[in-house]
């Protein structure tokens, strides 16, 4: 699977992030299907309230009002739009997902009453030297998590100064 980020919603949570400062804050990634097992990101919500130093509690009314509010923006297309996943911040940690987060959005995934053949999860996390690194995993019922390729679309967005993305990738003990 490929996942396309554009810049301006980058540009977005480094801001977001820098805003939170040492709490973790989070939201949904709503996507586009481009092509075969290529995705863009086309909004990444922020829920700025639940979280801690070290943790993270999502709230799912906010998330289903604004899945709601997508859908309907988007014409109710879901073969082209949909919930892609979700993200939340490490501002203390790697930007790697814990086994909690894991084990959630596997939960999530497998839950027939969500319905989705994937989702996917990006733990961004912001440097003190500004860098904006991030894993981004794929998560599938009944699969083991892996890695996803992440391309940084070059649309520059307005008013947006120049940053640095980096992309992690680790072996993660389960």
């Amino acid at each position: 699977m490929k996942l396309l980020l554009p810049q301006p919603i980058l540009q977005r949570l480094r801001l977001d992030l820098k805003d939170a400062r040492r709490l973790e804050i989070g939201g949904l990634l709503l996507g586009e299907h481009v092509e075969g097992e290529t995705f863009r990101v086309v909004e990444a919500t922020v829920q700025k309230s639940g979280g801690s130093a070290v943790h993270f509690v999502r709230d799912p009314a906010q998330h289903q009002r604004q899945l709601d509010d997508f859908f309907a923006r988007t014409g109710n297309d879901y073969a082209r739009f949909n919930y892609m996943g979700e993200w939340h911040s490490h501002p203390s940690f790697e930007p790697l997902p814990s086994r909690e987060d894991m084990a959630t959005m596997q939960s999530i995934v497998e839950d027939p009453n969500v319905g989705v053949n994937f989702l996917v999860l990006v733990i961004p996390r912001l440097t003190r030297w500004n860098i904006l690194r991030l894993s981004a995993m794929l998560f599938r019922p009944s699969s083991q998590a892996e890695f996803v390729d992440v391309e940084v679309e070059n649309t520059p967005a307005p008013e947006a100064g120049n940053f640095i993305v980096r992309f992690v990738r680790r072996f993660i003990n389960r």
